[in-house]
């Protein structure tokens, strides 16, 4: 297991001027990441290309990987014309993506104001078609791109698994977020179980959760369901952190996680404490599956 930081726990520094996208993959291999996720928050790297040559260069001189690229994509709701436009504007993201050296890539697929099945199933089939598109593209490459269980509309584990049998490429598969799936108010442990054998890349995220007639005041979202959350350090909130890991080990994924802090705290503590709870569980559940 390799673990990470996605530069989006560094949002809230970013906002504030205090932290750029260079000094992020810095302080990560600081904290002792071993790869960098890229989320171009705060800035653009098809305004900006120089800053594709600054990342992969910095990521490079400390010594740890770029892993994964995640941008943002819409292909529901749209007319021919416009539906063409967004496949080809990933497209354009899938070649930043290889010019960082990264073989993984997750794009969102869909937002919806109307979230029920019945308007899912609609969308499926040109949802996948964008997907597929977009797997044959950056096949070139050999990169393989996967949708992440967020945004409420694809987030459940079985929609994040049609889409994926949906698209039927070998190379599409999911940016599985163990604490995500509580935004629609489903059993982490029992989402991941389900879904891990399908993921390219693994975050690991916390959150504090409060039932919906319990309101805790500012600071909190809702889920689909009503319940209230907010964004915790790894192992800090109330998610079963250990058990979710445990099945990404017994499933003998051996590949990227990477630490998503969206939390109150000052976030470069926050990840940094995120990110040694992560290793420690992880050594736990080795340690405790050795001496069986």
């Amino acid at each position: 297991m390799k673990f990470g930081i996605s530069t989006y726990c560094f949002w809230q520094a970013m906002q504030a001027g205090e932290l750029d996208v260079v000094q992020a993959i810095g302080l990560i291999a600081e904290m002792g990441g071993e790869h960098v996720e890229i989320v171009p928050l705060g800035y653009d790297l098809t305004a900006n290309p120089e800053l594709i040559g600054l990342i992969k260069n910095k990521a490079a001189e400390a010594g740890i990987e770029v892993s994964n690229y995640a941008i943002g994509a819409n292909f529901a709701g749209l007319d021919d014309q416009a539906f063409e436009q967004e496949i080809e504007r990933v497209k354009r993201e899938v070649d930043i993506a290889a010019a960082l050296g990264a073989k993984l890539m997750r794009h969102d697929v869909a937002n919806s104001e109307d979230r029920s099945i019945k308007q899912f199933n609609r969308d499926l089939p040109k949802l996948a078609e964008a997907c597929r598109r977009i797997a044959d593209y950056a096949a070139q490459y050999g990169i393989t791109t996967s949708v992440e269980n967020h945004g409420y509309y694809v987030q459940a584990s079985d929609r994040v698994q049609a889409l994926i049998h949906a698209v039927d490429r070998p190379n599409f598969r999911t940016t599985l977020d163990i604490g995500n799936f509580v935004c629609v108010d489903e059993d982490p442990v029992v989402a991941v179980r389900s879904n891990i054998p399908y993921a390219s890349i693994v975050h690991a995220k916390d959150f504090y959760r409060r039932p919906s007639v319990a309101d805790p005041g500012e600071g909190w979202f809702r889920s689909s369901g009503g319940a209230y959350l907010r964004g915790a350090i790894v192992g800090h909130g109330d998610l079963d952190i250990r058990a979710a890991l445990t099945i990404v080990r017994d499933s003998g994924y051996d590949g990227y996680l990477s630490i998503e802090f969206e939390g109150m705290e000052p976030c470069v503590s926050a990840t940094k404490l995120a990110l040694n709870n992560a290793k420690r569980i992880w050594k736990q559940i080795e340690s405790t599956e050795g001496a069986r």
